[in-house]
């Protein structure tokens, strides 16, 4: 269980503080798929980064299993269990997506291992396996490697930022599988609709706070205008 207490984020712009995340409070059920969703600039991204450690908050707790975290940066909730996939993945001139996937597993995986890994985020293995992860990948193909390395680091919880960015129709069904079947807690923003609509709950933040928590019917009138349905502009370059 991952409990979030008051937490507050400001930041100083223009020598006046800006208050980013406002009293934001919440709990994550143990193999949950919680999807956050809003306008932008509502916090989603910066609450994503504080629950992993990348950001510290201005006041508030977090929770988990009953160990206070808050203090905790991004390494050492990693050996908790945290994974995360950013919204930008980044590239790695050099190092193959084999090499990867063993760091992020901790061990040398066998090629049927590894393998494994990228078909369940929609890659065919045999192009992939051997290629760096760099520039010339595109953006669609770096974020499934992303979520093939999470899936590699094989944690309790999983925090994804806007992982269906990029990706073709094919792919995203693998991605709404890999949510659905995984059994690990899941905390994902998005504003996609078939993903929104396979959350257990969903979060709705507009301006720096909670609007409002629940299940996909009970929330569905307030997310006009907030999600997509439009897959088409989920494409590979």
């Amino acid at each position: 269980m991952l409990e979030v207490k008051n937490i507050c984020y400001e930041i100083v712009e223009d020598g006046k503080k800006k208050k980013i995340l406002d009293n934001i409070s919440l709990d994550i059920k143990d193999k949950e798929l919680v999807i956050i969703t809003g306008p932008n600039g509502s916090g989603k991204s910066t609450l994503a980064k504080i629950l992993m450690g990348i950001l510290s908050p201005t006041s508030g707790s977090i929770i988990y299993n009953g160990q206070d975290i808050t203090k905790l940066d991004i390494t050492k909730r990693a050996q908790l269990g945290f994974s995360f996939a950013f919204q930008q993945p980044t590239t790695f001139k050099g190092i193959s997506v084999k090499d990867l996937i063993d760091l992020a597993s901790g061990k040398k995986n066998s090629v049927s291992s590894a393998c494994n890994y990228l078909s369940k985020v929609g890659l065919c293995a045999r192009e992939y396996i051997d290629r760096d992860v760099d520039s010339k990948l595109s953006g669609g193909e770096l974020k499934r490697i992303e979520l093939a390395l999470l899936l590699a680091k094989n944690g309790d919880l999983n925090i994804c930022d806007e992982p269906e960015a990029g990706i073709d129709l094919w792919s995203f069904d693998a991605l709404v599988k890999l949510f659905t079947e995984e059994n690990k807690t899941f905390i994902v923003i998005s504003h996609q609709k078939r993903l929104i609509e396979i959350a257990n709950r969903v979060i709705i933040m507009r301006r720096g706070k909670i609007d409002m928590i629940g299940e996909y019917k009970k929330v569905a009138s307030h997310l006009e205008n907030q999600i997509c349905d439009r897959l088409e502009d989920y494409q590979d370059e």
